[in-house]
C-alpha cells in the first residue's frame, strides 16, 4: 500500500482537483437547485462510487501492465506524462467560460435512481478513466499492490468528492453563482493546468521501478 507521504500528496492533489468545476459538480449543483438537496446528495454518492469503480478498473489493468515488462512501465509513464502535459497546456491556453452542460433528468427518480445516474455519469465518462491511468501511477510506489492501492486512492478521491458536494449542496446558490462566473472558471482552469504540468513533470522525473 502507498506510504503516508504518498497518501498525503495524493489527498492534497485530489482535493484541489475535486473543487475545480466540471461535469460532476455541474450535475450536483443543477440537481440541488432544480430538484432537491436529497436527490443531489444521492447523485454525489453515485459519482463518488464511480471514482472507486474507476480505481478498481485502472488498478486491475495497471497491475497486469506493470508486471508485464519494464518497457510497458516506461511506456505508461511517458503516455501518462504527455497526457497530463496536453491537459495542462489546453487548460492554460483555452480555459472554459461556462460550466459543462448536464443532461436534464426527470424528477420521478428514487434515491437509488439518482445514485445510479451519478454513478453512470462518472463511469461512462472515458476522460475519467484516461485521467486515472495518467494520474494514479504517480502515487503508487514501487512494490505496492497496484489493485488495492488504486482502490484506496479512488476511495479517497470519492470521499473528498462527497465532502465537496455536501458543501455545494449546503450553499448552492452563493457558491454556484461564483463558480459560474467566467472569470472564476478561467482562473481555476489555468491554475489546474499548472498543477497538471507539474505532476506530468514529476511523473517523467520519477525513478524507474
Amino acid at each position: 500500500m502507498p506510504s503516508a507521504d504518498y497518501l498525503i500528496a495524493f489527498t492534497i492533489a485530489a482535493a484541489f482537483l475535486t473543487i475545480v468545476p466540471g461535469l460532476d459538480s455541474a450535475l450536483v449543483m443543477r440537481t440541488a437547485t432544480v430538484e432537491s438537496a436529497r436527490r443531489a446528495f444521492f447523485a454525489g454518492l453515485g459519482i463518488a462510487m464511480g471514482c472507486v469503480g474507476w480505481g478498481a478498473i485502472v488498478g486491475a489493468g495497471l497491475g497486469a501492465l506493470l508486471a508485464a515488462s519494464e518497457f510497458a512501465y516506461i511506456a505508461l509513464k511517458w503516455c501518462g506524462a504527455l497526457y497530463l502535459f496536453y491537459l495542462g497546456v489546453k487548460l492554460i491556453r483555452s480555459p472554459r467560460k461556462a460550466l459543462d452542460e448536464v443532461p436534464q433528468l426527470g424528477k420521478e427518480a428514487s434515491a437509488s435512481g439518482w445514485f445510479l445516474r451519478g454513478f453512470l455519469t462518472n463511469m461512462l465518462n472515458p476522460k475519467v478513466g484516461v485521467f486515472y491511468v495518467s494520474f494514479l501511477p504517480q502515487f503508487i510506489p514501487v512494490g505496492a499492490h497496484a489493485f488495492l492501492s488504486s482502490i484506496l486512492l479512488g476511495t479517497i478521491h470519492g470521499a473528498l468528492g462527497v465532502a465537496w458536494f455536501a458543501i455545494l449542496i449546503a450553499a448552492t446558490q452563493p457558491i454556484a453563482k461564483v463558480l459560474r462566473k467566467p472569470a472564476v472558471l478561467q482562473w481555476l482552469d489555468r491554475l489546474t493546468g499548472g498543477v497538471f504540468l507539474a505532476f506530468g513533470a514529476r511523473l517523467l522525473l520519477s525513478e524507474q521501478r
